[in-house]
């Protein structure tokens, strides 16, 4: 087969002199390939009868006369309602000639394709080494023949690709493993199951996920943590823990009691600040704090075709003939689960069923979950007709800002109070007294208010209620409503005395269950005295940490209000929230 080249442009040498010597340079060109040659490779288009560009023609004809034919015939089809799955002859043959076209135009443009972008790629790779353009080939029937790629010993130079992170492993059945999970054989949630062992499957599951991101997890540790003890209940799929500092506050005089605070956090100065309104309670004689009320809530909805059907149901569980009935039901799921009360809301035909119950020294959801299920299966039986449509209504209020929790209360309600005294008010907190009064009136009540707050009158008290939950195994997600406080500042003793006190009617803590049994926060619950259930009353080691929580949010609450008073918040904030280190220079 005869083919042209275009004549190469004429290469221009070089001259470098060196020792009196002169040397020529000139930049190599890819190699090319006549396809005239007796050892060209055969391609497939040489086996049609026809040159390439009249049966594309041929094609690109039938494709598109047999396309008009079929919408022509199916729009007559709509138009009579004959159903468009039975066929006539013609309409099989042309089904099968529109396929047979759409497979060969396919195929060529899409190889041409691929053919234009190998070809384009290999010219740009040739610009980037500085040779010059190679020659087009082209044939005498107008076809396009692309060069071979160029040999091993004149290879075209890559773009570099983003580097694969690959950690050694302890065995190669373990890299088989992780490979099967970066292919997706092998789902990681089901890794544990496999192998039988936590921490071998969270290292697997860690290196899969570097491999399939391309990025390093380097810095988040794995060593050092029992994966079992999450295993269906804390985490799934784990790739490593995070570890967040735990500051000791204290000692936080409480009910004649001492308790060192624990408190987990990343902020600088909150456990510095808390330290120091501890140290004021504890110089002026203690604060005191009770618990005034104690039951967690879930609200399923159900609904009912009518209203007045969800009015019956209303009035039939608010009823206190049929209390007893119901309590019984609901305690059956468990052995400190105890029906408190029941409270109703309707929205048209929607029935929002609150219930609240004791759930001894757990946090209690799931308690009380399984006692309202008993009661909605009880109730089936004289009301056929209610559908529930799901065990929590957002009336409950879990994980949300909410008046029913600020109004009623959910999990502990607790206030804390105490009597700070001027000398230390001067001495310990550097303010005054009527200072303190004025700013907490304009600040936590006037502008909290002015801002529409949700139980939200006090400075900062979700910044302690985070710090000790985390510490202690509690749900992060229920800060939301266990922060609900109002902090009240009053000068008593003929103005010399400063009244603190903060109410927090929501407070949702346990000390067993979920993330209570883990080492690090066990050890902090043991800390305060109060890991695990209580053997000689229950509920009282939770009650205690309520109380506990409410105690260090009132030292909290003292000593930012004075700082904020005396105008060092800032100040403190540059002096212990700033690190002078150079973060970049640590890192490496």
């Amino acid at each position: 087969m005869d083919t042209r080249r275009r004549p190469p442009k004429p290469r221009r040498p070089t001259s470098s002199q060196d020792g009196g010597g002169h040397h020529l340079h000139q930049k190599r060109l890819p190699p090319t390939i006549d396809n005239s040659s007796p050892s060209s490779p055969p391609k497939a288009s040489d086996a049609l009868p026809l040159p390439l560009y009249l049966t594309n023609a041929i094609f690109f004809t039938l494709f598109f006369s047999v396309a008009y034919y079929l919408l022509y015939r199916w729009r007559d089809k709509i138009r009579n309602s004959t159903p468009l799955h039975v066929v006539t002859f013609p309409e099989i043959a042309a089904i099968i000639s529109l396929t047979a076209s759409f497979i060969y135009l396919l195929g060529f443009f899409g190889i041409d394709f691929v053919q234009s972008f190998i070809t384009r790629s290999s010219h740009d790779a040739w610009e980037l080494e500085g040779s010059h353009n190679p020659n087009f080939l082209i044939n005498k029937d107008h076809r396009l023949v692309t060069c071979p790629p160029p040999s091993s010993i004149d290879p075209i130079p890559k773009l570099p690709n983003p580097e694969t992170i690959i950690t050694p492993l302890a065995s190669v059945e373990d890299e088989e493993i992780v490979k099967s999970v970066t292919e997706g054989t092998l789902p990681s949630y089901s890794l544990e199951t496999k192998l039988g062992d936590c921490k071998r499957a969270a290292v697997i599951r860690r290196e899969a996920l570097q491999r399939t991101t391309g990025r390093s997890l380097e810095g988040l540790p794995i060593e050092g943590f029992d994966y079992d003890s999450i295993l269906g209940q804390c985490c799934e799929m784990p790739v490593g823990y995070v570890q967040i500092p735990v500051g000791i506050a204290g000692p936080l005089s409480l009910n004649g009691m001492e308790f060192m605070v624990p408190m987990a956090t990343t902020e600088g100065c909150l456990v510095a600040s808390t330290n120091r309104g501890c140290k004021a309670i504890y110089a002026s004689g203690g604060a005191s704090s009770v618990l005034y009320a104690d039951g967690m809530t879930r609200a399923p909805v159900v609904r009912f075709e009518t209203a007045k059907r969800a009015s019956e149901l209303k009035l039939f569980l608010e009823d206190p003939d049929n209390f007893d009935t119901l309590s019984t039901v609901f305690n059956r799921s468990s052995r400190f689960g105890r029906l408190q009360g029941i409270q109703c809301a309707m929205a048209g035909k929607n029935l929002y069923i609150r219930f609240k119950c004791s759930t001894g020294d757990a946090m209690g959801m799931n308690m009380v979950s399984k006692g309202v299920q008993n009661v909605l299966d009880f109730l089936q039986a004289d009301f056929p007709d209610m559908e529930v449509i799901g065990i929590s209504g957002n009336y409950c209020s879990d994980k949300k800002p909410a008046a029913v929790n600020w109004i009623g209360g959910r999990g502990k309600s607790v206030v804390c109070e105490a009597i700070i005294k001027e000398e230390i008010v001067k001495k310990v907190l550097k303010t005054s007294v009527a200072s303190l009064v004025e700013l907490n009136m304009l600040k936590n009540l006037a502008g909290s208010a002015i801002a529409g707050a949700l139980g939200g009158f006090n400075a900062h008290a979700s910044n302690v209620v985070s710090a000790i939950f985390i510490a202690t195994g509690q749900d992060p997600a229920q800060n939301v409503e266990s922060s609900n406080c109002i902090t009240m500042m009053e000068a008593v003793n003929d103005g010399k005395d400063l009244h603190i006190s903060v109410t927090m009617p929501s407070i949702e803590v346990g000390t067993i269950g979920g993330g209570t049994q883990l080492a690090s926060q066990s050890a902090c619950l043991n800390l305060l005295g109060v890991k695990g259930a209580s053997r000689e009353s229950a509920g009282s080691n939770s009650v205690l940490l309520a109380n506990i929580v409410a105690g260090s949010v009132l030292a909290g609450e003292l000593s930012l209000m004075a700082a904020i008073a005396q105008g060092q918040l800032v100040k403190s904030h540059m002096k212990y929230n700033r690190s002078s280190k150079d973060i970049s220079t640590v890192a490496s």
